[in-house]
């Protein structure tokens, strides 16, 4: 009898743990995620194509932040960011598109090998900035190059007829020297991009910006460096990152999901001329983007460190 009531109690414990536990687990909250995102090569403008992977243009950045918030589990965000920077209106874009998901979760950046110009821009207005004290960072200013080929046209036995609309319209073509009026016009949007920048720094990192003026030089500081001068928070790397991502999240532990550039798509079909390009000319898409950008007719001012 004392037999036959344990093994009915047995079978009963059984019984109501097969029905509790499964309802206790599925009580309890999901383990949040930290997710990191690559960021890496010229910042441009467009869509992700077949060469994403060697820039970074605000439709990449779209196509990632995206993902994170069809996610409820994602907790914090790791930018990992290897940049020379480049266009100044994509990097707005970008950072305007930082802005508005930091809103909403933590976001860290990791530095890597180098952060610098626009690649530091796009970093500024994250919670935490980690560096590896070997990062090349900072170059915080705006250059703007036009290459006058008025004497090689000469040589060359060319002739430019220009017809225009318009008192400065054929100032940005390279096909004659610029008028001192003219060179006024250009350095007053080089210093308006210039003021730009150091407002974004100012505000993003906590500094007046005397201080960031004083910084922008258009230098590299190391990563140790950087810290020093309080361009960044924390040196270390993308562990370091991860951990504080977890911090600012109020977590112990969570799931870290690493994001992979886009897969092949119909919308990236467009960019399968560029990559064949890349192919013939032996050059890298970081370069075949850099020469599209300074190839521009308009020669408009970047946020960019050119090494």
């Amino acid at each position: 009898m004392r037999k036959k009531i344990i093994i009915i109690s047995v079978c009963v414990l059984a019984l109501l743990a097969a029905i509790l536990i499964p309802i206790i687990l599925l009580s309890r909250p999901a383990a949040g995620k930290i997710i990191v995102i690559p960021l890496s090569g010229t910042i441009t403008t467009g869509d992700y194509s077949l060469v994403s992977s060697s820039t970074i243009t605000p439709g990449l950045v779209r196509y990632y932040l995206s993902k994170v918030e069809k996610d409820k589990a994602v907790k914090a965000i790791v930018l990992c960011i290897e940049s020379p920077g480049g266009e100044i209106e994509p990097c707005q874009e970008i950072l305007w598109e930082i802005e508005r998901v930091k809103e909403t979760m933590p976001i860290v950046v990791s530095m890597e090998g180098t952060a610098a110009s626009g690649g530091y821009y796009i970093s500024t207005q994250a919670d935490k900035i980690v560096a590896l004290p070997t990062t090349q960072t900072g170059s915080i200013g705006v250059i703007s190059q036009l290459v006058n080929i008025e004497g090689l046209l000469e040589k060359l036995g060319i002739q430019i007829e220009t017809f225009k609309g318009g008192k400065y319209k054929d100032m940005y073509w390279g096909f004659r020297e610029l008028t001192p009026e003219e060179e006024e016009i250009m350095q007053a949007m080089v210093d308006e991009y210039y003021e730009q920048f150091i407002d974004v720094v100012a505000e993003g990192r906590g500094l007046n910006k005397e201080e960031v003026r004083n910084l922008a030089t258009g230098q590299l500081y190391s990563g140790t460096k950087a810290k020093e001068l309080g361009l960044v928070d924390e040196l270390g790397d993308l562990d370091t990152a991860i951990n504080l991502a977890l911090e600012l999240a109020g977590l112990e532990t969570a799931i870290v999901e690493y994001y992979q550039p886009p897969r092949f798509t119909l919308w990236s079909l467009l960019g399968f001329v560029n990559a064949i390009q890349v192919r013939l000319s032996g050059l890298s898409a970081q370069d075949i983007t850099l020469l599209e950008i300074l190839s521009h007719n308009y020669r408009q001012p970047l946020f960019l460190y050119q090494s």
